[in-house]
């Protein structure tokens, strides 16, 4: 493939803007292939679809408790237990309109104004939002390529004063693919216990752990649980996106005061989505299985295709993407995307979408079958050498 373009042109635009400027060049060119979301490509197990189904037969569609289904919490409770050594009882737990209201609620119910936030970065930037909403301040935690992205303990206790209520650890990371290994999510928990701090563990990607790496839930850890609350959902892993199913987790002190912020913003998750997502925790995972073998196949195939056009990134040990340095193209990352859209016809976002300050790494989601993502190495490999 011939592409040309221009590394004279310059962006200056908003992340929302120039989030909106691709899809719209996208939506106007035939043959995209997008590699910018993170909407699983798989469609939801088909005994979920069932249970949903089954519950609107059976006029299971009035509300239920602001909490969630009493059997879909001690569900949740015995999944954390089983997969994560983590002890929260259904008195615990909120099931929420997925982990982005759970992050609102967290905030909603522990923010007071000019309190600081320790969060990841890059990252998703629904935290700063939040945050702001509550008058508090988000304090990005910059990660590097060279640590493949990992949180480093001693730059957290750096950000650390007295304004400082809560670290947010996301692990694997969005957008970058990261997992914090356990000795360094041992380090932070012991920086919250000294400094009396709270931390939201953001573990929606728990479930897609690659080889070679290891997740630890921070609220397994000793005297971890009570300064603790834990993220997590059925959207990544079930591929239920659109189901709007999350929960979290956490002391029943801070759960109690959720729970009535809950209520005023939704006053309950969706009633059959629930009974979905009930399936999903009781029924098989063959298909959970199988989707995760996939991406694990879709991973290697770009971290060897990236190699050989000479982008480096940073190792990306679990959820489904990868932060890639495109800096030795010539072009900003914010120019890359673009240009590289408008040529060929394949989609990324920048990092400056997920509130990296440096314009030269974009997000590479392999959501796509693998021969479409074959194809959109050809293309990236010809945009590159011209």
């Amino acid at each position: 493939m011939s592409v040309v373009y221009d590394k004279s042109k310059e962006i200056s635009l908003d992340d929302e803007s120039f989030r909106s400027e691709l899809l719209n060049i996208a939506s106007k060119i035939d043959d995209v292939i997008p590699l910018g979301r993170g909407d699983p490509d798989f469609h939801t197990p088909i005994h979920i679809v069932e249970a949903a189904k089954k519950a609107l037969d059976e006029n299971k569609h009035h509300y239920t408790p602001p909490t969630g289904l009493p059997e879909l919490r001690n569900a949740i409770s015995k999944n954390f237990k089983n997969k994560y050594n983590l002890n929260y009882n259904e008195n615990e737990i909120i099931v929420t309109a997925g982990v982005q209201e759970s992050i609102s609620l967290a905030m909603l119910s522990l923010l007071n104004e000019d309190d600081e936030v320790l969060i990841t970065s890059p990252r998703f930037t629904t935290y700063d939002l939040t945050v702001r909403m509550c008058k508090a301040k988000p304090v990005p935690i910059p990660t590097y390529e060279e640590n493949n992205f990992a949180l480093m303990p001693h730059i957290i206790e750096n950000q650390i004063n007295k304004k400082t209520k809560i670290i947010v650890l996301v692990s694997p990371n969005n957008p970058t693919g990261a997992v914090t290994p356990p000795e360094n999510i041992k380090k932070i928990a012991e920086i919250a216990i000294k400094y009396d701090l709270i931390v939201i563990a953001d573990e929606i990607y728990a479930d897609l752990i690659y080889e070679n790496h290891e997740h630890l839930s921070i609220g397994s850890l000793e005297n971890m649980k009570e300064r603790t609350l834990t993220l997590n959902g059925f959207s990544k892993t079930y591929a239920m996106t659109g189901w709007r199913i999350g929960y979290i987790a956490g002391p029943k002190d801070i759960v109690s005061k959720m729970t009535e912020v809950r209520h005023a913003l939704s006053i309950n998750s969706c009633t059959f989505s629930q009974y979905g997502a009930l399936a999903a925790l009781e029924g098989p995972q063959d298909a959970v299985l199988k989707m995760k073998d996939e991406y694990d196949l879709r991973r290697k195939f770009c971290m060897k295709a990236l190699d050989d056009i000479g982008f480096t990134y940073g190792d990306p040990g679990g959820a489904f993407y990868i932060y890639t340095n495109v800096s030795n193209s010539g072009l900003s990352a914010s120019l890359f995307c673009k240009n590289l859209l408008e040529k060929t016809g394949v989609l990324l976002f920048p990092g400056t979408l997920f509130g990296d300050t440096e314009d030269k790494y974009i997000r590479l989601s392999y959501l796509q079958p693998i021969d479409k993502i074959e194809e959109s190495m050809k293309r990236i490999k010809s945009f590159v050498k011209l």
